[in-house]
């Protein structure tokens, strides 16, 4: 036996509410304990007369059977009396149902400014005024129910009722707007169009479908809609007979009829007539940000000079929220020395190149597995997205957006990779829905990598989450002079078709019909391809391709690559960080953006390099103490501190030292000498005072008051500094 809907507490304003629907609303209501306000003018239905009568009669019907109610004899355009009537009687204001509205047809010749004017001031005006001046109520107390009523000449049209017509259908547009600015303050907002037996509908239709067309078949809807366990938010139903329906926009695929630098004609309009009226496999666009995108899709691919395109169907997100800290199966990646070499020559290593051997050759003295061979055995946790509650994703609208890799041992060249993967966070963007997955890879329960995909699901936004996360590993912009470094290097024809044997099977990247419906004139390169083709130059250029040197990489895609085109890496070196910016050779368009390398110091200059050189600081047996703790425990650390912080150690007055922790990524870093450019918060202190801090003879903080220690930055953070020093500095 299902539990029957009550309002007991609720105080229920319903317009027009002296005969036919409104009538049987307030009844509805009030029999199921709610407090009603009826509100009637009084009037006939042109907008003539007033009269208290309806509305009397209506109160008594319900305190009758025990209700509680109170009438009120305002016009909607006296919206702020309606609700100072609930104020008055019940103290508050919980559901509004805008029903009231009179009848004016003319065929639209005839149709004086009087009779465009009062229908719009009933209908459209007054449920706007009767709406304003419950809003804020609503808003306080976090709970709100608005209908609004439409009506089938609003959506469809009907001869002689262009001005109720139009009243109509704009309140379905107010409706819409208010559901999506009342969602987080659970202020819900529907739309009915109802058919049934009233004084407005009697003198449309014959005596015995009116007698047939009862109102109380319509109120069960508005009463489900207005209840606080119904989540239904911005809807627009038909209703009557008790049959109920609920209506949604359907649009075209349509087609694009400009090419770029060419004029639109009307001629080009009615060649492509046809295909612009096909509703075969049309899309139902739920928000303007859905309605646009098609809009951004169109304007790349015509800037592009691709063409054609046409509206995929969107994607959606049931509950995005909950998606956040799922996790996915566990999964294996077994591999042999023939991935790494498949896999090197896939991002454009060849035998021309004699240093190239050593990721080639595995009988070769230093066989390496190249570092952005990581990505490799994380990269099946996309398509595992599909899998999470929450989560409803359209894989045909999914583009990768951004990848972070970081590496804390050189990859071995053949074993089984074992990956676990975590929905970081999910970001609305408007346009579409970010999505941020974590996937930490272990060799023997060793930490080898840790990847941060970042997804991007065109059409899938507009859910109300946040736009910015804290656990997202941000781009950077390359400095402001003309790169260090430059190295050009063609892609070869068959590039796409030699990477995709590393397991991305996407046929954009391989079928040219496949890629045509995409929008592609041919298959395309993968973007990954081009971040291992950047990588191996920075290690080139920077690193003389030792891996051990890589620490870490973060990319942003840009655009596409097609096989053949040469890629053109531009490098910044900053210290140990490389910023990079990949273009094609040929176009100029940037392909990756934001992007940098953070390499690990020289073998002389790395804290994990051997005994520390000291150059009596004594600060220096402290932060090689840290660096071996950072190793043993990072992963705490990091969770701990969530910051990266900078250290610069000072002697007789001069810079001698500095120190960069990293305790934001991964499971921590210790670099000597690093650049602290990207440090939260930089510490300045001298070899001595510094001492003095960690034995636990100089407090932090009246170190800071005294002038001893200089902070820059994060302010806030000093206060995780005794904790650091007090728990992982001990010699």
């Amino acid at each position: 036996m299902s539990v029957p809907l009550t309002f007991d507490g609720r105080v229920v304003l319903v317009t027009g509410a002296g005969g036919g629907l409104g009538r049987e609303y307030a009844l509805a209501f009030g029999q199921r304990g709610a407090a009603v306000i009826v509100n009637d003018l009084g009037g006939d239905i042109k907008g003539g007369g007033r009269s208290s009568a309806a509305a009397d009669k209506v109160v008594e019907e319900i305190r009758a059977k025990g209700g509680k109610a109170v009438a009120n004899y305002d016009s909607v355009e006296d919206g702020e009396k309606l609700i100072q009537t609930a104020l008055d009687a019940f103290g508050r204001i919980d559901i509004v149902v805008n029903n009231a509205g009179i009848l004016r047809d003319r065929s639209f010749a005839r149709t004086s400014d009087m009779d465009w004017d009062l229908i719009h001031r009933v209908h459209l005006r007054g449920s706007f005024l009767v709406t304003r001046a419950a809003w804020n109520h609503m808003k306080n107390q976090k709970f709100g129910r608005i209908i609004m009523t439409s009506s089938a000449a609003g959506i469809y049209g009907n001869f002689g009722q262009a001005n109720y017509s139009a009243a109509k259908l704009g309140l379905l547009g107010l409706s819409n707007t208010l559901a999506i600015e009342g969602q987080k303050y659970n202020i819900h907002c529907n739309t009915v169009a109802p058919t049934a037996g009233s004084r407005l509908t009697e003198t449309v239709m014959p005596p015995d479908l009116v007698e047939s067309l009862k109102a109380e078949y319509v109120a069960p809807l508005v009463l489900w809609l207005c209840h606080e366990a119904c989540q239904e938010n911005g809807g627009l139903f038909e209703v009557g007979a008790g049959w109920i329906g609920k209506l949604r926009w359907e649009r075209s695929l349509g087609r694009t009829v400009r090419q770029k630098n060419k004029s639109m004609t009307p001629e080009a309009v009615r060649d492509s007539w046809n295909e612009i009226c096909d509703f075969t496999d049309a899309t139902k666009p739920a928000s303007i940000q859905e309605s646009l995108q098609t809009l951004v899709e169109v304007l790349s691919k015509v800037d592009a000079g691709r063409g054609i395109g046409a509206n995929p169907t969107g994607a959606a997100a049931t509950n995005p929220s909950a998606a956040v800290g799922q996790t996915l199966p566990e999964m294996t990646f077994t591999y042999t020395h023939m991935n790494c070499i498949l896999y090197a020559l896939g991002v454009g290593m060849s035998t021309k190149d004699p240093d190239h051997l050593r990721f080639l050759y595995e009988g070769h003295q230093e066989f390496s597995c190249l570092p952005t061979f990581g990505v490799i055995a994380a990269q099946s946790a996309m398509t595992g997205l599909g899998s999470i509650p929450g989560l409803d994703i359209d894989f045909t609208r999914l583009l990768h957006g951004e990848q972070y890799l970081e590496l804390f041992k050189p990859l071995p060249t053949s074993g089984t990779l074992t990956s676990r993967a975590t929905v970081a966070d999910v970001l609305d963007k408007g346009s579409g829905m970010i999505v941020l997955l974590d996937v930490h890879t272990y060799s023997g329960g060793e930490l080898v990598c840790y990847n941060q995909f970042s997804v991007f699901i065109v059409g899938a936004g507009g859910f109300g989450g946040e736009r910015m996360s804290q656990k997202a590993v941000v781009t950077a912009p390359p400095p402001d002079r003309p790169a260090d470094a430059v190295i050009v290097e063609e892609t070869s024809r068959d590039q796409a078709a030699l990477y995709r044997l590393s397991g991305d099977w996407n046929p954009l990247h391989i079928d040219p019909s496949f890629a045509a419906m995409g929008g592609f004139k041919s298959p395309i390169l993968h973007g990954l391809c081009s971040f291992g083709f950047a990588a191996r130059h920075v290690l080139k250029q920077y690193a003389g391709n030792d891996v051990s040197r890589f620490k870490s990489i973060k990319v942003r895609f840009v655009k596409p690559v097609y096989p053949g085109q040469s890629l053109q890496t531009e490098m910044w070196k900053e210290a140990n960080r490389i910023h990079i910016q990949c273009k094609v050779k040929e176009t100029g368009a940037v392909v990756l953006s934001g992007a940098y390398i953070d390499l690990h110091a020289a073998a002389d200059a790395s804290v994990s390099a051997g005994p520390p050189q000291t150059d009596g600081l004594q600060s220096d047996l402290v932060f090689a103490e840290i660096g071996r703790r950072i190793r043993d425990l990072g992963e705490e650390l990091v969770k701990k501190v969530n910051a990266v912080l900078a250290w610069e150690i000072m002697k007789d007055g001069k810079r001698v030292r500095q120190w960069t922790m990293d305790l934001k990524t991964g499971r921590g870093a210790l670099l000597r000498d690093a650049d602290g450019g990207r440090a939260d918060v930089t510490f300045t202190v001298a070899d001595e005072d510094f001492m003095d801090v960690v034995m636990g003879k100089l407090n932090p903080q009246k170190a800071f008051f005294a002038g001893k220690l200089k902070v820059k930055g994060n302010i806030m953070l000093s206060q995780k500094l005794e904790a650091v020093l007090k728990d992982y500095a001990k010699l």
